[in-house]
């Protein structure tokens, strides 16, 4: 099984995931690398960059508002596994972070899959590394990822 296997958005959702992920990568501050998957993800759905200079400034989605967009398991899912790529992002999930992507979860429907979606993430994560050579590089990744 593909753990990001594509699923089809169209604009409202892909709209509705950026703004959820602007809002996850300002909890602790917006990071260059947290910027960089944003812009790529709207990028890779169509958006402009004058759109995403516009989501930007849009208060964050609430966790209703994501539901009634990302109405199918496959779409939420998605984007909460979306949400947990951005927030390693930067090497860790900041507490405020994992605080707003419980609340996104739970509005969602998805609480009791948060840990394992987590896992996913970051076995996937750690499974593009799995090819190199430095064995003891990639076990210190594992161990920063607590896998």
């Amino acid at each position: 099984m593909n753990f990001f296997s594509e699923v089809q958005l169209d604009s409202l959702q892909a709209e509705a995931i950026a703004r959820g992920l602007y809002a996850i990568a300002h909890v602790d501050g917006m990071h260059t690398r947290e910027e960089a998957l944003v812009a790529a993800f709207w990028s890779d759905t169509g958006g402009s960059a004058q759109a995403l200079s516009d989501l930007a400034r849009h208060e964050p989605p609430s966790g209703e508002e994501l539901g009634a967009v990302l109405y199918t398991p496959e779409l939420r899912r998605l984007f909460i596994k979306t949400g947990l790529l951005l927030a390693l992002a930067d090497g860790q999930v900041s507490q405020g972070e994992r605080a707003l992507l419980s609340q996104y979860a739970e509005a969602l429907g998805l609480a009791d899959e948060l840990p394992r979606l987590e896992a996913g993430v970051k076995e996937y994560l750690l499974s593009h590394l799995s090819h190199l050579q430095n064995v003891e590089a990639v076990a210190q990744v594992a161990r920063k990822l607590e896998l």
